[in-house]
């Protein structure tokens, strides 16, 4: 019988073992038994565990590419830098910092990840060009001005990101938001 949103289960199940217990810890059988399925089910989905992290990396980025599209349909909605830091928000909480460290430290996983990239999966790039095109409508909706440079805003902004995601530390910090509140005061001239 098929589980159903099985990928998402052991997903998340993934995240919670290394929230809870370290990267370390994370075995194909401390997934299953966390997501309450039988022992061999991830390497019926997966060729091994190298192969399921870089597929959770893959997801997480996928889905923090259509939170940045949505951003569209807040055009003239709460102000630019609140919608910009929910999207940071939303990337920053997307693949906790001990999987990042697992995709770039696990050969296998980081050379699964990469050949997702190159075959077209979402990564930073497509958040970029979502964040852009937002600024420009933004910009064309009169709320920043006319002579900013969109383009080079959504660069330093994702960017930024892209550092803060890859060097934070797996204990929650105010500090990130607060960083990521005056990134945006200084792009935005507020």
């Amino acid at each position: 019988m098929a589980i159903p949103d099985l990928r998402e289960r052991l997903f998340a199940a993934a995240e919670r073992v290394v929230a809870r217990d370290g990267a370390a810890a994370l075995t194909s059988r401390a997934v299953t038994a966390e997501a309450d399925c039988a022992k061999g089910v991830l390497h019926t989905h997966f060729a091994g565990l190298d192969e399921f992290v870089a597929e959770l990396v893959l997801d997480r980025f996928a889905r923090s590419a259509r939170q940045a599209e949505a951003l569209r349909a807040k055009v003239g909605q709460a102000t630019v830098a609140e919608n910009l830091q929910e999207v940071i928000e939303a990337l920053l909480d997307s693949l906790p910092p001990a999987v990042v460290g697992l995709a770039m430290t696990r050969p296998a996983a980081a050379s699964h990840t990469r050949e997702g990239f190159e075959s077209g999966a979402p990564a930073f790039d497509a958040i970029q060009h979502a964040v852009t095109a937002y600024l420009q409508a933004e910009q064309d909706a009169g709320r920043i001005p006319a002579g900013s440079d969109t383009a080079a805003i959504a660069l330093a902004l994702v960017g930024t990101t892209h550092h803060l995601l890859m060097t934070r530390s797996p204990a929650p910090t105010p500090d990130t938001a607060v960083t990521t509140q005056r990134l945006l005061a200084v792009l935005l001239g507020g």
